[in-house]
């Protein structure tokens, strides 16, 4: 399927306009986001989700959510939630990084400059999608029908070829996005993934759904 993005008309997907997940489907696509693709990789979810969950009474009001990530380790990234919403936190590597970068692989993606501004508030419309170049704070809601992909930091595994560089797989349909939430081209999602708003309170907590000023 051949996939052709235009910003204007890709303009409806934000973060309160994702498709609507029902609560025994959200708690597993949720639950599902700890699962790393892949046998022996080094880089996994990591286990203090449920301490950084924000209270029930936060959820239902939508209200901010401070995270604080102190203990994730270059190449480990954590889940909790936000409005109903998988959030996930990622510590990328230098060769993350540096792939996301790279002319070759750009030229794969559908929307390597960010122009659909829905998608991610302004500041995080460069090159890696985020405040600080090592983290990456993603709503994982794929953008073709509100699927939730795997974490694939393996590189160049078996089922998915020797040019995968590492990024995330929707499995139910295909689509496919690198470390920085951007869609690859000709694959059903018509979007890059979204970037919810937030800021740094500190180095290693942020606050979701307050925008940096």
């Amino acid at each position: 399927m051949t996939n052709t993005l235009d910003p204007e008309l890709a303009g409806s997907q934000n973060p309160d306009a994702l498709p609507d997940i029902d609560i025994g489907r959200r708690r597993l696509l949720v639950a599902a986001t700890g699962a790393v693709g892949g046998a022996g990789l080094a880089a996994a979810s990591i286990p203090f989700v449920a301490s950084m969950n924000p209270s029930e009474r936060a959820r239902a009001r939508g209200a901010p959510v401070d995270v604080d990530f102190a203990k994730l380790g270059p190449g480990e990234q954590v889940t909790f939630e936000w409005r109903g919403k998988p959030v996930w936190i990622l510590r990328r590597t230098e060769a993350m990084l540096k792939a996301l970068e790279n002319p070759g692989h750009l030229v794969k993606l559908a929307d390597s400059d960010s122009k659909v501004k829905s998608q991610q508030p302004a500041y995080a419309r460069n090159a890696f999608r985020s405040l600080k170049p090592e983290y990456l704070v993603l709503v994982p809601i794929c953008t073709h029908l509100g699927c939730v992909p795997t974490f694939r930091p393996d590189v160049a595994p078996a089922d998915l070829g020797p040019d995968w560089p590492g990024g995330y797989f929707c499995p139910c349909h295909g689509s496919k996005f690198d470390f920085a939430g951007r869609v690859y081209r000709n694959v059903p999602a018509p979007t890059n993934l979204v970037v919810p708003p937030h800021k740094y309170v500190t180095d290693t907590r942020v606050s979701i759904g307050e925008d940096t000023r």
